[in-house]
């Protein structure tokens, strides 16, 4: 592109130069010409005046006198009838420009320049042109290459940019290069480049999140399913009850597994994309007390309720479920003692509080433990920050309320009670 940008440059450059050129060099070898032949009419005329001035003055006529010198230029001839003739220069041995001036006195002028001295003007004229022309091709030549690197280098750039785009490297260069078109084509690659980064961050973040967040109902779901196998031959009617109940709680589990992989789904698309809708926060607590408890029945632990009962509140139970789901593994994991849910009401919210008797949170972390990636027990620390995304996304908000011993807070707009 490069050299296509200057070879046309050039070119017209070159015609232009050309025409122009060649117009110039006849007009002004014409004007010479005329010039010439004006000169040597001149110089005749003057000099018949000044020969007929003497003559009828009767005065000598010398070269002195008429106030004429040699020249290398011009021949003169004067011829008085009488005298002798009187001659200045050397007369041309071939063409010449030629004025011959008659006066009254019967003297005759001849005055003659060769045209090698008109010829020597035209070709000094045309080596002024000729260097003239000479500087404009070399000023367009380097214009032609500054144009060409300062259109070409961008989009060297440009096509540089879309590769790595291609190649999976999102991140924007923000070059900007002072032509409009090409910084427009800029603007564009780097909008495309936050998009794709944006994209890949919520895949990798999608990744992340169902990762992490699959475990938990998993981990429910194996122990039902152990629960199952473990009375699996069960002989009396009280033990194949017991199986019929817990494959029914493994159903449910596998329910909102589903209901967790739907929702990871919908938070990778857009997270404020929820389905709020009012239910019942005792059947959510009741829920997920009656999933855990076996776990903490095997660590010799106890999972308590307390607090005020029968509320209603506003947002999409499988996530808020999902959200208690992780406060209660957390206290499992990195907990102690008894892991206590207390329900209670704060103006026109209900707050879920999830606290047990354990170390609590370092004090350096704070509010940090609910970042991405930052974690204090050897964990993930994905689980805490995707439990404040959902609950956020349903327009709550989970809160860390005390350090030690731990107390989280999940909060949601609380419908308010029905006449």
């Amino acid at each position: 592109m490069r050299r296509q940008l200057i070879s046309s440059t050039l070119s017209v450059v070159l015609v232009v130069v050309a025409v122009f050129g060649i117009s110039l060099v006849i007009v002004e070898s014409r004007t010479i010409e005329a010039s010439a032949k004006d000169g040597v009419r001149s110089e005749a005329a003057r000099l018949v005046g000044t020969v007929e001035s003497r003559l009828v003055a009767g005065e000598r006529v010398t070269p002195k006198s008429i106030g004429i010198t040699a020249s290398d230029d011009r021949y003169v001839r004067i011829d008085v009838p009488g005298r002798k003739p009187i001659e200045l220069g050397e007369e041309p041995s071939s063409d010449a420009v030629t004025a011959r001036e008659k006066g009254s006195q019967g003297e005759e002028v001849l005055v003659q320049e060769p045209r090698s001295v008109v010829r020597a003007e035209v070709v000094r004229t045309l080596m002024i042109i000729l260097a003239v022309a000479l500087l404009a091709v070399a000023s367009a030549a380097i214009l032609a290459v500054r144009q060409a690197h300062r259109v070409g280098a961008p989009l060297t750039d440009l096509a540089e940019t879309a590769e790595r785009l291609g190649s999976g490297d999102p991140r924007p260069r923000h070059r900007r290069y002072g032509v409009p078109e090409l910084d427009r084509v800029a603007d564009v690659l780097d909008s495309s480049a936050d998009r794709i980064g944006r994209m890949l961050t919520a895949e990798r973040r999608l990744a992340a999140d169902a990762s992490h967040q699959l475990r938990t109902p998993l981990t429910a779901l194996s122990m039902r399913l152990e629960e199952i196998i473990a009375t699996a031959e069960a002989d009396t009617p009280e033990d194949r009850a017991l199986v019929k109940e817990e494959a029914t709680i493994a159903l449910a589990q596998v329910e909102r597994l589903t209901d967790v992989v739907q929702r990871l789904l919908t938070n990778s698309r857009d997270p404020r994309d929820g389905s709020a809708i009012t239910f019942d926060l005792d059947e959510v607590v009741k829920q997920q007390i009656e999933e855990w408890k076996p776990a903490y029945r095997s660590e010799g632990r106890a999972l308590v309720r307390s607090g005020k009962r029968g509320l209603h509140a506003v947002g999409t139970p499988g996530a808020v479920a999902q959200v208690l789901a992780t406060l209660i593994e957390n206290s499992l994991m990195h907990g102690e003692g008894t892991v206590a849910l207390r329900t209670r009401v704060t103006g026109n919210q209900a707050v879920v509080e999830v606290s047990d008797e354990g170390p609590g949170v370092d004090p350096q972390l704070g509010s940090r433990v609910f970042e991405r990636s930052v974690s204090g027990r050897n964990s993930t620390g994905l689980g805490l920050a995707v439990a404040r995304d959902w609950a956020e996304a349903d327009g709550g908000r989970l809160e860390l309320l005390q350090q030690l011993p731990p107390v989280f807070g999940l909060f949601l707009s609380r419908e308010t009670d029905r006449s």
